[in-house]
């Protein structure tokens, strides 16, 4: 088991500060849905023809429901002339930490390496600090992959960054991004019910200040899941359980941010609000309010939800 020593940082877990980016070409991606079993390809199939067109109105309507909280939204619109089905989940491909280091990460399908946008980080500069950027690409010519806060779910304030080894997410890459970060790292296996790898870590657990959801259930190596749940007891935080059923309808998959005026708030998807129990709902309302959007087409095409649209940034301000 490991025993976490280090302090509290002065980096708060969460921020009011969140880039997002506008789907144009929306649509279920093929070359992801082998190793991501929430796309569902029967869903697609009826939503085939509107999907971009409902997937942009889910994004607007996420769009008006941060905004009315009080976030500083930084919004970009995909591009029309690259095919980028999963564009939304800008999550993927980089993070901005309070060092002023942003992170590039190797992304196992083809079509999702074409998300990676410098004039978008270039755009982000005009308003803060970017010291350096760590580009851990190169790991795709050797076919090892860490698609960024999806392969993991940070707690800032420990550095501490909690990973779920799958197809997606590479132990070789992950020793690399915590080599260059200063992260501890707490690398665990994780299934659904049917013995299937879960893709990305964010979709089973979720860590606010003081608070964690997780899918304990989803570990089935019981000193693995010891060891999960020692750790977020060990750094003070109250652990909310999820069943197997709740994380399939991304109840895992939230993520906790602040306003401009420092009120918090964990947003998730409907779908996601929908599967919590009162006393759940009761527990995580004690951290902060609950935020949830119907994000029911974009969940269904893309196999990933609220947090996955959501990218934070941490970098100083100019």
């Amino acid at each position: 088991m490991r025993v976490i020593t280090s302090s509290v940082q002065n980096q708060p877990q969460s921020t009011a500060r969140i880039m997002m980016i506008r789907p144009v070409r929306f649509s279920f991606n093929e070359q992801t849905a082998e190793s991501n079993e929430f796309q569902q390809e029967s869903f697609a199939q009826q939503t085939r023809d509107t999907a971009q067109q409902t997937a942009r109105e889910e994004f607007d309507m996420m769009i008006d429901q941060l905004e009315k909280a009080g976030l500083e939204l930084h919004i970009f619109d995909d591009t029309d002339d690259v095919d980028r089905p999963d564009a939304v989940f800008s999550n993927n491909w980089v993070s901005f930490h309070q060092s002023g280091k942003v992170v590039l990460y190797p992304m196992m399908a083809e079509n999702r390496r074409l998300e990676r946008r410098r004039d978008i980080i270039d755009a982000l500069g005009g308003n803060f600090k970017v010291e350096e950027i760590i580009d851990l690409t190169h790991f795709e010519e050797e076919g090892k992959f860490l698609e960024g806060t999806g392969s993991m779910v940070f707690d800032r304030r420990y550095k501490i960054a909690y990973a779920c080894l799958s197809p997606r997410t590479h132990r070789e890459v992950l020793d690399a991004f915590a080599d260059a970060l200063g992260y501890e790292t707490i690398v665990f296996s994780a299934s659904d019910e049917h013995g299937k790898p879960i893709y990305h870590t964010n979709v089973l657990m979720c860590i606010g200040d003081i608070f964690a959801v997780v899918c304990l259930e989803a570990i089935k190596d019981p000193d693995e899941r010891l060891m999960v749940r020692s750790v977020l007891e060990e750094t003070h935080k109250d652990v909310i359980e999820i069943s197997l059923e709740q994380m399939r309808h991304f109840a895992g998959n939230m993520l906790m941010v602040k306003s401009s005026k420092a009120d918090k708030f964990l947003v998730m998807s409907t779908q996601a609000y929908e599967s919590l129990t009162a006393r759940q709902k009761d527990r995580l309302d004690d951290y902060a309010r609950l935020l949830h959007i119907d994000l029911a087409v974009i969940e269904g095409n893309g196999g990933g939800s609220a947090r996955c649209m959501m990218t934070e940034i941490h970098l100083p301000v100019r």
